[in-house]
């Protein structure tokens, strides 16, 4: 049977249990679990993590804890009783675990692994404390490592910040907010402002000194030196090396490390230095034989410096190389430190063995405790301190020194009757009284021990020696009395026995005789003469002299014959125990000289402080001594002095000497009877302040009344105890007069006299230090009303003196912290006087940060749910008095600007946080009564509204963000809380005073908008928080957006008809609301948009207003960025709102205007959708497809499904901005464009909008066109900018603004130029599928057509989809997917590549029109793209696959032009249709024709760099029929049975007949162009090529062409080069290496086109209608010439018939390309062109194909192969590809002769044997854009020929004679060298060919083609091979519109293109005011 549990309620699991037993709770290792029940072994209970499931598990896998339940029952609470830190730190490790592994995913791996050694450091902490084998102070600094790591942690991670006192965490329910806002504030300073370290400490160690030649040992001596007042700072450091320049103890590093400390922040400056001091120990010249003398000496050997400021930025200086200086002249030794930081160079120089110092410097801050805990490493290794000269800042009582400080500074000696000075050393010892010499006392500096002699180094030949070098004597007090200092003398010989004689000495006594001890400063001793073997052991025989000049004893004359000779020293004493000061020992000693009390007393104030402290105690027990002695006589000098003394204490030097005087006090304190002096001398001084004129000692004496008080205080207590309490009534009787004395001061108004306000100000400021005092001695309610009646005296006059008035505050604050006031009886006594200050205060807005402070302190002391009745009176006090006053400060200083500096602004943010914090406490303390109260307590209505007003404003500022840091969200929860408990008291009051008749409207309205944003607050979206976070608020508070919900709804409901004010105006907010995925919320807020549009249509008859409002709000709280941190699935559950939402659909359909309701529910939601991808894609971080194609989509429903026009002008340049980023310029201008076409050229004025200025409807669309234009230029589309160039030309010249004009014109002009002169790249296109629910909306199921970007092939766009879809699955077929894969939860991609088919065929069949033009019309304004997939039907013929290889050709056609507004757009209708194998064969022989001639053209015109692609293609080709390739189509289709089986195909069989012979042709001249340029490595495979064309020309049963068939000509994609418009042939040889430029059209013609094939004429028309394309080797050659001089045609072309031959402008203006063309551009044959890949497979490489991107403007040439040289010289036929047309061409025609001027004589060339020669000369003839002069040629290759005229031959004009005999015809044996004659001259009157620019001559009969311009480039002549026929010309197709005419037609009358159907554009509208 389960048992409830009584005591095992939690505990931790110990095993994983796997819950396998029926009602079983899986748990994990670690799970907390709270048991409810048990039974048998088996306890029932969940989980914590997961409360909502509960389960049984056994009872053995549970550890039990102890724990405390709270609310017993259904819904008990159990807390651990655990240590707090433990179970934070258990909760913390568990929230961080899930956000340390998302650190990983994200890949912010410095974080990860930082918090990784952090969880580890708490873990080991926590089982520290777990363990509890610690001491107090030990657990106390783990727990204050734990929460630092926790903190830091916290913050890393953006966790909330956690509130604590003492370690331990803060619930905010059991201290006042208050007193929460300072422990938020006091955590957040510590993280944002590190405290400055007032003590900083500089760490040296001593590395080595490097010098090449040492050989001695040294002594270093590093000290501080301070250069402004020239002295050393601090003691020095002292350390030896050995011979190499190491410390001699390196096991030892306390001898050379050492600590330089209690350094201040003002020692931190330039002018202090590091000085370094080296002493050498050896021979007397550093240079002397090592024999020369044994006697080791100290010598002078360098200096080095350092300033400190070099290491004030704070890094650790790791060997630093000090260079090492010497003195030149010895005796400035003692100063070479100053003259190296003067700089004086000529004093010093570099050691001779230029010597550097290493050393390691580092400055440490903080004290010196915190110093050993974070350098522990250092300290206990061992590390010597080096002080401070003298005290340090402050002195520490206790603290035991007793140090004098002597320096060895001069002296002055006699030659001592030698020729040349003394070589001088000085010996020092203590001796003490007996004669004895002191042990170890006399330091050289830390890191070495104390010595008992010193040395002093010697100065060479120096009678003046100067040494300053400071030794530090450390001797006992008890050894001081009687002990003295003596100096010896000697001079050191530098002979061979180096002896050191004795000649001299000085002696100092240590104390004087009175006790004092040796004065401090410069002492002159006395130099006493002495021999070598004075004995000066006996001390009585020389102390008895004098041994200091001034001081003789007697007149002896030993004395002064010693006086020529003196030595100086310099002492310094620092001791707590020995005074220097005669008058500390006079008034220490007073009892023996009576008579000097008076004096003493007065001398006290001149004594030094530092004296004084020192003999505190003493020196006190003295001036009580005195008083108890004589109070009449010395009564007032004795309090002077302790005024004295007491005020001395409050200096910061001495401050830590007050504990020192507070022990006195109440430990050694005897004076019984001094109280009633005390008080008596106090009163009176009180009594004259409003008298005296000089109140100085009196503020004195005020200052110290604290430390007075304690002294009376002490003293009457130890008189009560004495006497047993008597004259207590007296005292009480002293104490009243004293205070009535001080009220009565303080009530008098200084009226101009600034003393007294100053005494005044210094009374207050320390009176509140009184109060514990008198509590020693009278009850707490005494006190209080003593105080009362004391602070109540005070004047209230606000503006008499300002500074008095804010130490009147600060007096007021000190009540309020001080003891006297915790008391609650005291407290409600001195309340009303804290508060009547207050209110004048904040009344007058004055001293509000010690305001705030001092409220926050009162509501410290007012804990939560304080419902004792003192309290509650307390808080109807506050409420009474201060809750108007502090609503209106918050609103004050919250609509004041911030502060600029960063000081200040904290300052500010300070006391805003401060008074809010007191507001929240005072409503959270506020019960019914209060409120009650408070609502009854206004007299009028008026009141009540301006005072809810307020209160809701206020509310409104303290939900706003920045109220409170982003981490403190215990703090916003607790105002939260205060905020709705408050509010819902409020809202009675709202429906109580402001329905009906007293509506409104505006505090309705203001509670609305309180409770909108109320909800909306990031801090209460539980949603967001992690799930423990969750649960602590919910147990803690609820979900507060559901009560405010409710009670917005409630509210609602009772306004009645007053709701009609409030529609639409709240549908925004109130929509905001139902933005929450909060479902509770949602029920609640759904019903009153039901409502509204009830309201709505009964006022109005219909709810457009709601409908708008509706559809602007959601826009915009999307733009807004509202929900931002919220899942995409969070979104998604706000569709059901206005969807399938049951609640409001069904309301509306049972409502009259039910379809209406349908009707906006269903495009709302469709908006919705949009909304909600624009938003998921906007949060990416990039410009990418998916933010571009959403925008389209929002764009394209806010135009054409809600009409908002400015909606879709806002998105219109949302859009344009994106384009912007991606750099998509053409897109950019096609979006800007949208709107231009909104406006009109009038002068309509329109208002400012987005980032327009105000200004007129034609100034606006003319900055629109000038942008777009731009845009057009930089996206390369020059021909749409040149479209709006002439429409803004328009404008400016029906205004005359000539000016504006030419400009217009001059940039018309320059777009011009760039398309001839600039490349422009063909971008790809692919086609992309999207597949599956997981897309976006817009995407979801549908095809798109997208425009690749500059050099990105398929692998490159199929890559960067899935980037952007990276959750995405590319499909790896090309076949329309089924429905699974449409309605599958996932995301598919097919992505393939097609090839764009221009709509107008008609600029690109044009002949004559260069590349540049038509390269922009091949893949601009594109609406159909084409894709084929091969595949076989029926069964396929392992022999043959091409018998059924059929091809499916898919053409697909889009919503809008590519490209457009976007850089892919929607398919809207998809044709397929299939291609039988005859058709197919057909079309792959047509393109493999086309890509041959173009590569042999540009070899021949040397276009390639080497002839590998050529090679490559003619070995395919080769190859492939030899092995099968063509002769399988013959085995497919030539033989018998498909013949007879397919008789509808006889014309297509003959066609690829001709397709095949053509071929051979082709390959034949090509191989010949082969021979000529293949290098001597690859002749071999040439030779193998020649002997298997030979087997495919014999197994295609050709022997001779002339012989089988008439071929048709073989015509070269481009044409020749333009020079002229009329074409002449020219012979062509493989050799020739140049060609006459001519222009070509870029197709092939579709008329007479096979003119002389054995084709019926019914074959060619079905050969006309097949487009040319190439297969998949196509893309290996990407060479294709430059367009404006290439001679072959573009390889996109198609044959006019293919597609609808509406002009290329019908539409839509033409677009543009780019400069330097990529290697897919110039490739012969692109992608799109083939009809599959598995036809041909790519024989090369992929980085082959860049071998040959960037070629030279070459020029092709073309011929009829069937003409013989002869009949090509005389009877020259057109070209086909020319414009010839009209009269000049019949005329040419019948003449049937050339036609030319003689030219002059030449030198005779002797011709090939296999050609007949004729020269021709030139004719000059006019140029007109149609026609030109024509140029012939000679077949010779060595002659030079000029232009001239040919006519037609009518002889050739239907077929063709000859063909090619064999392939050595066209051998390269019969060429020579032409190119170097082709410049010898020209001909006068010529066009020249290598000259300038030919002349134009206008023909009025004809137009210009559109965009043309006359070529100016200069050109050569070539000859032609004569192996190629030219087919006749036709005449020219007729001329494109002007590409102006087009555009405009295309605006105005909307023409479409054929296919796939009209698409009617919207007429412009106009744009209202935008």
């Amino acid at each position: 049977m389960w048992i409830p549990t009584e005591h095992e309620k939690y505990g931790v699991v110990i095993a994983s249990f796997r819950g396998t037993v029926p009602y079983g709770l899986s748990l994990e290792i670690g799970d907390t679990v709270q048991i409810l029940e048990k039974c048998d072994g088996w306890y029932r209970g969940f989980a914590l993590k997961n409360p909502n499931i509960k389960g049984i598990f056994p009872s053995s896998y549970v550890h039990l804890k102890n724990a405390c339940v709270k609310n017993k029952g259904q819904f008990e609470m159990v807390i651990p009783t655990e240590d707090s830190v433990i179970t934070e730190m258990t909760s913390t490790l568990r929230d961080w675990g899930t956000m340390w592994k998302q650190l990983y995913v994200r890949n912010e791996g410095d974080l990860f692994h930082r918090l990784w050694h952090i969880m580890n450091e708490i873990l080991d902490l926590r089982r520290q404390v777990l363990v509890g084998h610690l001491t107090h102070d030990r657990m106390k600094d783990v727990k204050r490592h734990i929460t630092a790591r926790l903190d830091w942690g916290n913050e890393q991670l953006g966790l909330d910040l956690v509130p604590r006192k003492e370690y331990a965490m803060v619930d905010p329910e059991d201290i006042s907010i208050t007193e929460l806002y300072r422990l938020m504030e006091h955590r957040h300073r510590k993280k944002d402002t590190p405290v400055q370290a007032s003590s900083h400490h500089l760490f040296v160690q001593m590395k080595s000194l490097m010098c090449s030649n040492l050989g001695e040992e040294l002594e270093v001596i590093f000290s501080l030196f301070d250069s402004k007042e020239n002295r050393p700072i601090s003691e020095r450091f002292f350390l030896r090396l050995n011979r190499n320049g190491l410390p001699k103890a390196p096991d030892k590093p306390e001898r050379h490390c050492s600590l330089f400390v209690d350094l201040g922040s003002s020692e931190l400056r330039k002018d202090i230095y590091i000085t370094v001091h080296i002493i050498r120990i050896g021979r007397m010249g550093a240079g002397e034989k090592k024999n020369a003398c044994s006697v080791q000496y100290r010598r002078p050997f360098g200096c080095a410096v350092l300033s400190i400021a070099d290491l004030l930025a704070g890094e650790t200086k790791d060997d630093l190389i000090l260079k090492v200086y010497m003195c030149n002249t010895e005796s400035e030794w003692y100063q070479i430190h100053e003259n190296i930081i003067k700089k004086l160079n000529a004093r010093y120089n570099l050691t001779g063995s230029n010597a550097g110092l290493a050393v390691s410097l580092q400055l440490l801050h903080g004290d010196i405790e915190q110093i050993r805990r974070e350098y522990s490493s250092v300290f206990s290794h061992g590390v010597s301190i080096t002080r401070k000269l003298g005290f340090s800042n402050i002195i520490m009582p206790g603290e035991m020194r007793n140090d004098l400080y002597i320096t060895i500074e001069r002296g002055e000696f006699e030659k001592g009757g030698k020729s040349v000075a003394r070589n001088v050393e000085v010996t020092m010892f203590i001796v003490d009284s007996s004669g004895q010499t002191l042990k170890d006392f006399i330091s050289f500096g830390s890191g070495e021990p104390p010595a008992s002699e010193y040395h002093s180094f010697v100065l060479y030949h120096n009678n003046s020696p100067r040494w300053s070098e400071l030794l530090k004597l450390p001797i006992p007090v008890d050894k001081f009395r009687g002990a003295h200092i003596r100096l010896e003398f000697r001079h050191c010989s530098t002979k061979e026995k180096g002896e050191k004689k004795l000649f001299g000495f000085s002696f100092v006594p240590l104390m004087q005789e009175d006790g004092r001890t040796l004065p401090d400063g410069t002492h002159e001793l006395i130099v006493h003469k002495c021999e070598e073997n004075t004995n000066l052991q006996d001390i009585t025989r020389y102390l008895k002299l004098p041994f200091s000049k001034g001081i003789f004893l007697g007149n002896n004359n030993q004395a002064m014959k010693a006086t020529k000779e003196s030595f100086w020293i310099t002492s310094f004493l620092c001791s707590t125990k020995l005074t220097q000061n005669g008058d500390m020992l006079d008034l220490l000693k007073w009892r023996t000289h009576p008579d000097k009390i008076t004096g003493c007393l007065s001398k006290l104030k001149e004594i030094d402080g530092s004296e004084i402290v020192k003999f505190l105690q003493d020196t006190l027990d003295t001036l009580f001594g005195i008083l108890d002695e004589n109070a009449q006589k010395y009564g007032s000098k004795v309090f002077d002095s302790l005024v004295h003394i007491i005020n001395l204490l409050q200096d910061s030097k001495f401050h830590h000497f007050k504990p020192v005087m507070d022990t006195y006090i109440e430990s050694h304190f005897a004076g019984a009877l001094a109280y009633r002096d005390l008080i008596k001398v106090l009163k009176w001084y009180v009594d004259r302040i409003t008298e005296a004129e000089r109140q100085e000692h009196i503020q004195e004496v005020l200052k110290a009344q604290e430390y007075i008080f304690k002294y009376i205080v002490q003293s009457r207590r130890l008189f009560s105890l004495a006497t047993g309490g008597q004259n207590e009534e007296e005292f009480r009787c002293c104490i009243q007069e004293l205070l009535m004395s001080v009220r009565f001061f303080l009530s008098q108004e200084s009226k101009g006299s600034r003393a007294l306000s100053q005494s005044q100000a210094v009374f207050l400021s320390s009176f509140p230090a009184v109060y514990s005092e008198l509590l020693k001695l009278f009850d707490v309610r005494e006190v209080a009303n003593l105080v009362q009646d004391t602070l109540g005296s005070l004047p209230t006059i606000m503006h008499v003196d300002d500074s008095l008035q804010a130490i009147k505050l600060q007096c007021i604050g000190k009540t309020v912290e001080s003891q006297l006031y915790t008391n609650p009886d005291s407290r409600y006594i001195l309340l009303p006087v804290v508060l009547h200050h207050l209110h004048v205060h904040l009344q007058e807005q004055k001293d509000l940060i010690v305001c705030a402070r001092i409220l926050s302190n009162v509501f410290c002391l007012i804990k939560k749910n304080s419902s004792e009745k003192s309290v509650l009176e307390e808080i109807d006090v506050i409420v009474a008095s201060l809750l108007d006053i502090l609503l209106r400060t918050i609103l004050e200083i919250t609509s004041r600007p911030q502060p600029s500096s960063s000081a200040m602004r904290l300052q500010f943010q300070d006391v805003t946080g401060e008074f809010v914090s007191c507001l929240l406490s005072l409503l959270r303390q506020m019960t019914d009564r209060h409120y009650q109260q408070l609502l009854d307590s206004f007299n009028t209505k008026e009141d009540l509204r301006d005072f809810l007003l307020q209160i809701f404003t206020v509310f409104r500022i303290l939900i706003r963000p920045e109220m409170f840091p982003k981490d403190w969200t215990v703090m916003r929860l607790v105002a939260n809380n205060v905020i709705i408990t408050t509010v819902l008291y409020l809202s009675d009051a709202l429906r109580k005073n402001f329905l009906n008749e007293n509506f409104d409207y505006k505090i309705w309205d203001s509670y609305f908008y309180l409770a909108v944003i109320f909800i909306n607050q990031l801090c209460l979206q539980l949603e967001m928080f992690t799930p423990s976070k969750k649960k602590k608020v919910l147990e803690k508070y609820g979900d507060m957006r559901v009560t405010m919900g409710c009670e917005i709804f409630s509210m609602w409901q009772n306004l009645g008809e007053h709701k009609l004010h409030f529609i639409p105006a709240l549908i925004g907010p109130f929509l905001e609301v139902t933005l929450i995925p909060q479902p509770d919320l949602r029920n609640v807020m759904i019903p009153i948009f039901h409502d509204m549009m009830d309201w709505e249509q009964r006022r109005s008859g219909n709810f457009k207003q709601v409908e708008a409002k509706l559809i602007d709000k959601l826009d915009s709280l999307m733009s807004e960025g509202k929900g931002d941190e919220t899942y995409r699935e969070l979104f998604n559950s706000i569709i059901p709102l206005f969807g399938p939402y049951p609640s409001l659909l069904k309301k509306i359909e049972r409502e009259t205007w039910r379809e209406s309701g349908v009707s906006l529910i269903a495009t709302v939601t469709r908006l919705m959708e949009r909304l909600l991808d624009y938003r998921d894609c906007m949060k990416m971080g990039e410009v990418d497809g998916k933010k571009i194609g959403c925008t389209v989509s929002l764009l394209n429903f806010y135009k054409t499904e809600l009409n908002k026009e400015e909606m879709y002008i806002r998105y219109i340049h949302k859009l344009y901005d994106l384009h912007l980023k991606a750099q998509n310029f053409t897109e950019a201008a096609y979006t800007l464009l949208l709107y231009d076409e909104l406006l009109e050229w009038s002068d309509r004025p329109l208002r400012e909008f987005l980032t327009y200025p105000m200004q007129t409807e034609w100034q606006r669309k003319e900055h629109l066109h000038l942008t777009i234009i731009q845009n057009f230029d930089r996206g390369k589309c020059w021909e749409n900018g040149i479209i709006l160039c002439r429409k803004i030309a328009e404008q400016y010249e029906s205004y005359y603004d000539y000016r504006n004009l030419s400009k217009m014109r001059m940039m018309e002009a320059s777009l011009y130029d760039k398309i001839m002169d600039q490349q422009r790249l063909e971008p790809e296109f692919f086609r992309v599928g999207f597949y599956g629910k997981k897309f976006p909306f817009f995407l979801r199921n549908k095809e798109f057509v997208c425009r690749g970007h500059d050099y990105e092939r398929l692998e490159a766009f199929q890559q960067r989809m899935l980037n952007e879809f990276p959750h995405a699955i590319a499909m790896q077929h090309a076949n329309q997917p089924d429905e699974t894969i449409f309605q599958a939860e996932a995301q598919y991609l097919q992505i393939y590549a097609v090839t764009p088919i221009p709509e107008s065929q008609e600029v690109l069949q044009r002949e004559g029109v260069p590349d540049n033009i038509k390269s922009f019309y091949k893949v601009n304004h594109i609406w159909k793209f084409r894709y084929d997939r091969p595949f076989h039907k029926g069964t396929k013929d392992k022999e043959n696959e091409f018998k059924s290889l059929w091809v499916e050709r898919t053409s697909l056609y889009l919503v809008q032009s590519l490209p457009g507004i976007s850089r892919w757009f929607e398919v809207e209708k998809r044709e397929v249709v299939e291609m039988s194998p005859l058709e197919n064969a057909i079309e792959v022989l047509e393109n493999k024709n086309q890509q041959l001639k173009t590569l042999i053209s540009q070899c021949q015109t040397r276009q390639m760099q080497n002839i590998n692609p050529l090679t490559m293609c003619l070995n395919g080709v080769i190859d492939a029929a030899v092995n099968g390739g063509v002769s399988r189509y013959q085995e497919a289709f030539f033989v018998k049975e498909y013949i007879l089986s397919h008789p509808e195909d006889g014309e297509k069989i003959a066609r690829l007949r001709e397709l095949m012979l053509e071929q051979a042709q082709i390959l034949e001249f090509g191989l010949a162009v082969h021979e000529k340029f293949v290098p001597q490595d690859m002749r071999p495979l040439h030779k193998k090529l020649v002997d298997q064309f030979f087997v495919m020309k014999s197994s295609l049963g050709i022997q001779e062409f002339s012989a089988c068939i008439q071929a048709s000509p073989v015509h070269f994609p481009n044409g020749s080069p333009r020079v002229c418009r009329n074409s002449a042939p020219a012979s062509m040889s493989p050799d020739g290496t140049r060609v006459i430029p001519r222009r070509s059209p870029l197709s092939y013609p579709a008329v007479n086109r096979y003119s002389s094939s054995s084709l019926s004429s019914q074959a060619s028309a079905e050969v006309s209608n097949i487009t040319g394309q190439s297969e998949s080797s196509d893309e290996v050659f990407n060479m294709q010439p430059s367009p404006s001089t290439s001679s072959l045609s573009s390889t996109h072309s198609a044959s006019p018939n293919v597609t609808s031959s509406a002009p290329s402008s019908a539409r839509a203006s033409p677009l543009l390309s780019d400069k330097h063309k990529h290697s897919r551009e110039n490739s012969c044959l692109s992608p799109r062109e083939r009809p599959c890949s598995a036809i041909y497979p790519t024989p090369v490489e992929p980085s082959q194909r860049m071998l040959f991107n960037h070629i030279g403007d070459g020029a092709l040439p073309r011929s009829d192969p069937n003409l013989s040289a002869p009949e090509k010289a005389v009877n020259p036929t057109p070209s086909s590809w020319s414009l010839d047309s009209g009269k000049e061409a019949k005329n040419m025609s019948d003449s049937g002769k050339l036609i030319s001027p003689p030219v002059p004589p030449r030198p005779t060339q002797t011709a090939s044997p296999a050609r007949h020669t004729t020269s021709v000369s030139p004719s000059p003839a006019g140029r007109s854009p149609m026609k030109g002069s024509v140029q012939s040629f000679t077949p010779s290759p060595v002659e030079y020929h000029s232009p001239g005229l040919i006519s037609n031959s009518p002889v050739l004009s239907g077929s063709y004679s000859s063909g090619i005999s064999s392939l050595s015809r066209c051998s390269t044996s019969e060429t020579s060298g032409f190119e170097n004659q082709v410049n010898e001259q020209s001909v006068p009157g010529s066009v020249p060919s290598c000259g300038g620019p030919e002349e134009p001559v206008r023909k009025e009969s004809k137009t210009p083609p559109p965009y043309s311009v006359y070529e100016r480039t200069l050109r050569r002549p070539l000859p032609l091979p004569h192996s190629l026929s030219i087919p006749v010309a036709a005449e020219p197709p007729a001329l494109p519109p002007k590409p102006l005419a087009a555009r405009s037609s295309h605006l105005e009358n909307g023409t479409r293109r054929t296919e796939p159907g009209p698409r009617p554009r919207p007429l412009p509208r106009k744009v209202s005011q935008l």
